[in-house]
């Protein structure tokens, strides 16, 4: 297992079991923290207002999370981050139940250490990848979750066996009947792995809805689409609004819209599966 260690205390840093360096630093834009893994801005963390979302694609999950039902939620997040989900759940829905699986311990503990969750917070961590990890969850969550969350990535890339078919029917069999499950899909121009993407999870699930930044939508330029899909109709009625509101304008496709974004595209299955597209690094330099 790596071990933290630390340059400076504003600068602690991780080197990860599979390869590479996490770091958390004070971020450059807002204020709170952002977790860094080799290069790649991973998560943004507000240790004070936990309601704080900065990454776009993380504003329109929460924008999601807002509509489900009311009342605390049981929760999976696969991919930890920071936790900045998790704790948004934890400050806006108390009394929420909720599961993380995370592959790398090295990143659990440098968060845990360094950006440590609220007290009391029912927030367990488990390390193990994704896939193994669900299928060794409580049976007490299979069907009963309100809300799955896959956000996984090794380095700037989903890893290619949390693409498939086969995995999204694993992830939505701990779906309640109106639950929820929210894919951060990052995909640049032509969009030909986020369109796959789609089809394979409306090839599970019968209600899909996408929501990107416009230019992002059409393929002009690299970035996150949210995909919601869930086997009840998915809880939008507010969604257009405020997602054209802001802070950040987006989208978000429905019905049509999603059937032509995935016409033509090939369900993904663990026997093509493959990582999704590693963007240039000039991406974060925005």
């Amino acid at each position: 297992m790596g071990r933290t260690r630390s340059k400076d205390e504003a600068h602690p840093e991780a080197r990860l079991d599979h390869g590479g360096i996490a770091t958390i630093s004070p971020s450059s834009f807002t204020s709170g923290f952002e977790l860094v893994v080799d290069g790649t801005p991973q998560s943004h963390v507000d240790l004070e207002d936990p309601t704080h979302l900065h990454f776009e694609y993380v504003v329109r999950m929460g924008a999601v999370i807002d509509q489900l039902r009311a009342g605390p939620l049981t929760a999976v997040h696969l991919g930890a981050g920071a936790l900045t989900i998790p704790r948004y759940i934890e400050a806006t829905r108390p009394g929420s139940r909720q599961q993380v699986i995370e592959w790398e311990a090295p990143l659990a503990a440098l968060v845990r250490e360094h950006l440590p969750l609220p007290r009391g917070a029912a927030i367990r961590m488990r390390i193990a990848d994704a896939r193994a990890g669900v299928q060794k969850l409580p049976a007490a969550l299979v069907g009963a979750c309100d809300l799955v969350v896959s956000d996984v990535y090794s380095g700037a890339q989903t890893p290619a066996h949390l693409t498939s078919v086969e995995f999204y029917r694993e992830v939505t069999g701990l779906l309640a009947p109106t639950g929820v499950l929210l894919v951060n899909v990052a995909d640049g121009p032509g969009l030909a792995f986020a369109r796959r993407q789609v089809a394979t999870i409306a090839h599970v699930l019968p209600e899909v809805a996408l929501l990107a930044d416009t230019q992002v939508l059409k393929g002009r330029r690299f970035g996150n689409l949210v995909i919601a899909a869930s086997p009840s109709p998915l809880p939008t009625e507010w969604l257009p609004r405020m997602l054209a509101a802001g802070p950040h304008p987006a989208k978000i496709a429905q019905g049509a819209e999603v059937v032509a974004f995935a016409q033509g595209a090939r369900i993904v299955t663990d026997a093509d599966a493959v990582a999704s597209p590693k963007p240039d690094a000039s991406i974060f330099l925005r």
